[in-house]
């Protein structure tokens, strides 16, 4: 939470990955690299659509990308929502 106040990421939005991993999954994954327009969140659609984890680098780029493009306030509160729901009621037994 330090970070979402100092301004460095935000509450909603691509979770961030290791220097070292970005640059390898942007040489193998179609743009991967788009989705490093925005800053890095907290949580995220790919997260809350159950893409994190051992799983799909290029779906967790769909999923990033897709949340970027079509960005509203409405959204937001959305991916809030099913994070709490995944934190404490789902995934949190």
């Amino acid at each position: 939470m330090w970070n979402i106040l100092r301004g460095d990421m935000t509450l909603v939005g691509p979770r961030p990955e290791r220097p070292h991993f970005v640059s390898r999954f942007s040489e193998e994954f179609d743009r991967y690299t788009h989705r490093h327009r925005v800053q890095a969140g907290l949580t995220g659609l790919a997260q809350v659509s159950g893409l994190r984890g051992n799983t799909s680098i290029a779906d967790r780029a769909r999923f990033d990308n897709y949340y970027i493009e079509n960005w509203s306030l409405w959204l937001d509160i959305k991916i809030i929502l099913r994070t709490v729901a995944e934190v404490f009621f789902v995934r949190g037994r």
